[in-house]
């Protein structure tokens, strides 16, 4: 991937102060919980703030996180929202299918004709699986299932996916129910 600048690519997110010693709750993304902790120093998107883990544990959904540089809950409070990030080549490299979502962000996606549908701008998961965020040249943002199926294609070489969407995937209008076959008066 050429870029100008080093692609920065987001680790997790410090939430609410946890007690009075400067521990921090974090929601990290990732399959692993604890994944964050394994890439050294971490850093804001601007690289104006690093961060260094001296401890981690799994309290419910967050990772209750020690860092080296908040001593106190006032500092720790001062982080609430606070995004933490690692340099992309810190990253391993993945097998044939399988791809980090900040190579995907910014990704045309064109129909298997070759028209430009829109770009990917984030992938989302809101508990059903994967799904690609797309924005369109008008209109308001769509989404498609990140499967094989929808999505046959990804070159990262050249940029592009390409969604294979059923005929009426795109169609704003609602399904007649007079001519529904699952009619639950028979």
């Amino acid at each position: 991937m050429s870029s100008k600048e080093t692609q920065k690519v987001l680790m997790a997110k410090i939430g609410a102060a946890h007690g009075v010693r400067g521990e921090v709750r974090v929601k990290p993304f990732g399959d692993d919980p604890l994944s964050f902790t394994d890439y050294g120093v971490l850093t804001t998107k601007d690289g104006k703030q690093s961060f260094e883990v001296v401890s981690a544990r799994v309290q419910k959904t967050v990772v209750v996180t020690k860092f080296k540089e908040v001593t106190d809950r006032n500092r720790a409070e001062e982080l609430n929202g606070t995004e933490l990030y690692i340099d992309r080549d810190q990253l391993p490299e993945t097998d044939e299918d399988e791809f980090y979502y900040s190579d995907l962000n910014g990704l045309d996606v064109k129909d298997p004709q070759g028209e430009l549908l829109g770009k990917i701008v984030a992938v989302q998961d809101f508990g059903a699986g994967d799904l690609f965020e797309i924005r369109p040249k008008r209109g308001k943002t769509f989404y498609i299932p990140f499967t094989k199926e929808f999505v046959p294609t990804i070159n990262l070489d050249s940029g592009f996916v390409v969604a294979d969407l059923p005929e009426d995937y795109l169609s704003d209008e609602k399904p007649d129910p007079e001519s529904s076959t699952d009619s639950p008066d028979r």
